[in-house]
C-alpha cells in the first residue's frame, strides 16, 4: 500500500479507514485481531499501521481518563486571549508549551483570537497561572476566562462517526 498525497493530505482507502475505526474503538487490539475482524492478513494490518504512523496519519496512542472517577480534583477553564495581531503566533506558541494548557486554537472573527483549554488544581492556581504566565506575555491585550461548571460531552474526533465520513 502506498499512501497517496492529495490536496495537502494523504488519501486513505477503505481498508485504511476500517483499520483506523478499529483502532479508535480499542487501540489495544492486536494486528491479528484487526486482521481477523476485517478479513485481511495481520501482516497487511501491520504494514498499513506502520505506514500511517510513519506519515503522521496516526499521531499517537493514548488513554482517555475520567479524572473525576480517578479522584483528581481539578477545574477546567476556557480562556480567550485577545492579542496584538503581530504577536498572536508567538503567544499561541508560548501557551502551547504550558503544562496547564491542554488545547490551543486561533480563530478569526471580528478580530484574531486565541482560545485555550486550561486545567488547574483550583481557582487560586488558575488565577496565578493567568496572572503570572499569560497576562505578562508580549502582545496580550485582554483575557476572558470561563470556568467549566459541567461537562456534557468530551470526545476526540473519531473516524468512526459516519456523519464525518464526508470529510474523508
Amino acid at each position: 500500500m502506498n499512501l497517496k498525497y492529495r490536496n495537502g493530505s494523504f488519501a486513505l482507502d477503505a481498508t485504511d479507514v476500517r483499520i483506523l475505526e478499529t483502532l479508535q474503538e480499542d487501540a489495544r487490539k492486536t494486528y491479528t485481531d484487526i486482521g481477523r475482524r476485517l478479513g485481511i492478513a495481520h501482516s497487511t494490518v501491520y504494514d498499513r499501521i506502520k505506514r500511517m504512523e510513519q506519515y503522521g496519519v496516526i499521531k499517537k496512542y493514548t488513554t482517555m481518563v475520567d479524572t473525576a472517577k480517578a479522584g483528581a480534583r481539578s477545574i477546567t477553564a476556557l480562556m480567550t486571549v485577545y492579542t496584538d495581531p503581530k504577536e498572536s503566533e508567538a503567544v499561541a506558541e508560548r501557551l502551547s508549551q504550558a503544562p496547564e494548557v491542554l488545547e490551543v486554537y486561533t480563530s478569526l472573527s471580528e478580530e484574531l483570537l486565541i482560545m485555550a483549554k486550561v486545567i488547574s488544581q483550583n481557582q487560586e492556581a488558575l488565577h496565578a497561572f493567568i496572572a503570572n504566565s499569560v497576562a505578562p506575555l508580549s502582545g496580550v491585550l485582554r483575557i476572558r476566562t470561563s470556568i467549566v461548571t459541567k461537562k456534557f460531552k468530551e470526545n476526540i474526533f473519531s473516524i468512526v462517526d459516519n456523519s464525518m465520513n464526508e470529510y474523508l
